[in-house]
């Protein structure tokens, strides 16, 4: 590790300790050439992978999107944030574990219905009419009954 001062590569650690939060490692170092003290913090970086959107391009996973699509079917139900907040954090962990470093729109849509499909019956008729482009009644009765059959054990 360099120094921030000195720019001088030979650093020593006097003292290693876990954040508060858990979520990094924070490291006190001193410089051996000008004797200043400095503290580093190594955190675990996740890198999303790319979305490939219908059309062929590619852009960055954007969880606020994500987010806006989950609120906008569940608009006026009765879900918690918390709820949707899990919904979230399922989706990003099946991205993540997928071990791919571009996925399809498409893929998204689906766990997006998944998590829908547990969450509320209605948000996901109103995402699934939306991201399935239903364009007569018989598609959507298909669907109601889908979600329907799903109750009955």
């Amino acid at each position: 590790m360099k120094c921030p001062f000195c720019q001088h590569g030979d650093t020593q650690v006097l003292d290693t300790r876990v954040s508060e939060e858990g979520d990094a490692i924070r490291r006190r170092r001193r410089c051996g050439k000008c004797d200043k003290r400095f503290t580093t913090y190594e955190r675990i970086e996740l890198i999303m992978p790319a979305v490939v959107k219908k059309n062929g391009s590619r852009t960055e996973f954007a969880a606020d999107k994500l987010r806006g699509s989950l609120m906008l079917a569940l608009r006026k139900r009765p879900v918690a944030a918390a709820s949707v907040d899990t919904a979230i954090a399922s989706i990003q962990e099946k991205l993540l574990t997928s071990g791919l470093r571009e996925v399809e729109s498409g893929y998204i849509g689906e766990l997006v219905m998944q998590e829908l499909k547990r969450l509320d019956k209605i948000a996901y008729i109103r995402f699934a009419s939306v991201y399935k482009n239903f364009e007569d009644l018989a598609e959507f009765q298909d669907a109601i009954a889908e979600v329907g059959q799903a109750r009955k054990p």
